[in-house]
């Protein structure tokens, strides 16, 4: 754990903060551009953990900044919204996530950037390194909200189009515009932004965040126009607070059984029964073993996972591939084992 102190709060449109910081040991940990970072709250026995993208740049001469939108019933973004001040201590975990960029610096390539809402903020982090590390790469953001006034980091993309002019372009998307047929990001206008911008070259990357219909609609028409899966990444913002039924989706496991494990984390190895009903995190924590976790629904990459022997199943997965799944990586928050003496290597 490290422990941040906050440096600055900034209040943004649409019910957005973006909360610098700077690390008390004045060693900041080092994190790639659309990672995001994860605060952990205590409030008496209780732990409370929730990961906000970074909005700030390894890459640019700035502080670490998360931007969070506030959720009416979210316990963490209502009390960074509401209560928190600069000075405030918090602790945080290393950076993770698997949606991140690479800048290589003499590469050239296109990078489109479809965001919703705040779901552009890992893009602006994107955004910023692949035009300040990489001299030939384009980038084109592709970015709906509802009006310009409800528009999070508006005027700083306008500075960054103005610093970039030949190098990046904004595609700004308004749903209360009158042009109905470009007022939302549809299939038709897709394609034809994409097309429209096509390098010759033909070097492309795709970075999508926003609600999963939004993804969605990116990757399938994507995978349609016949771009590879793999140059197609996304990250799910997912607020916990707002799942009222914690597990609607779910049936009722035919496998009731409850299996004894082997789970090793951090040099030493413990034997664990989990029953059918409750996942490997849940016995881990409820055996105060400190795993790494965040979002507890397979949204996030923070308890990616090896299961080196055995099987497990997993309730829900936003994260991992096919063939990483294949492999045997698991996300320990929503996996349950269906094989006796499997054994899982946290990372």
């Amino acid at each position: 754990m490290h422990k941040f102190e906050i440096s600055s709060i900034t209040y943004q449109p649409n019910n957005n903060v973006t909360i610098a910081f700077k690390d008390l040991t004045g060693e900041y940990p080092t994190y790639k551009a659309g990672q995001f970072l994860t605060l952990s709250f205590t409030f008496g026995e209780r732990e409370v953990r929730r990961s906000y993208s970074f909005s700030s740049s390894p890459d640019v001469d700035e502080p670490l900044a998360i931007t969070v939108k506030r959720v009416d019933n979210g316990e963490i973004s209502r009390l960074l919204h509401h209560e928190a001040k600069v000075g405030d201590v918090i602790d945080v975990m290393d950076p993770q996530g698997l949606f991140y960029y690479e800048p290589v610096e003499d590469i050239q390539r296109t990078v489109f950037l479809f965001g919703a809402g705040v779901g552009v903020t890992p893009l602006f982090s994107i955004l910023k390194t692949a035009l300040v590390k990489e001299r030939h790469t384009k980038v084109v953001l592709i970015y709906s909200n509802s009006s310009i006034p409800q528009t999070v980091f508006y005027d700083e993309l306008q500075q960054w189009q103005q610093a970039y002019p030949d190098r990046l372009e904004i595609v700004w998307i308004f749903s209360n515009t009158k042009n109905l047929l470009k007022a939302r990001l549809n299939r038709d206008f897709l394609i034809e932004l994409v097309c429209a911008r096509m390098p010759e070259h033909g070097n492309t990357l795709f970075f999508t965040c926003g609600p999963v219909f939004y993804m969605d609609l990116v990757r399938f028409t994507l995978l349609g126009m016949g771009f590879p899966d793999a140059d197609i990444r996304k990250e799910t913002f997912h607020f916990p607070e707002e799942e009222e039924d914690e597990d609607e989706r779910d049936e009722e496991p035919v496998d009731m059984t409850s299996y004894d494990i082997k789970l090793r984390f951090q040099g030493e190895e413990y034997n664990l029964t989990i029953p059918y009903n409750k996942t490997v995190l849940d016995v881990g924590l409820a055996n105060k073993i400190k795993l790494p976790y965040s979002c507890k629904s397979g949204m996030c990459s923070t308890c990616v996972s090896q299961c080196t022997s055995g099987a497990v199943r997993m309730d829900y997965n936003e994260v991992l591939t096919d063939r990483e799944v294949e492999n045997g990586q698991c996300l320990i928050c929503v996996s349950h084992p269906i094989e006796e003496g499997t054994v899982i290597e946290v990372r």
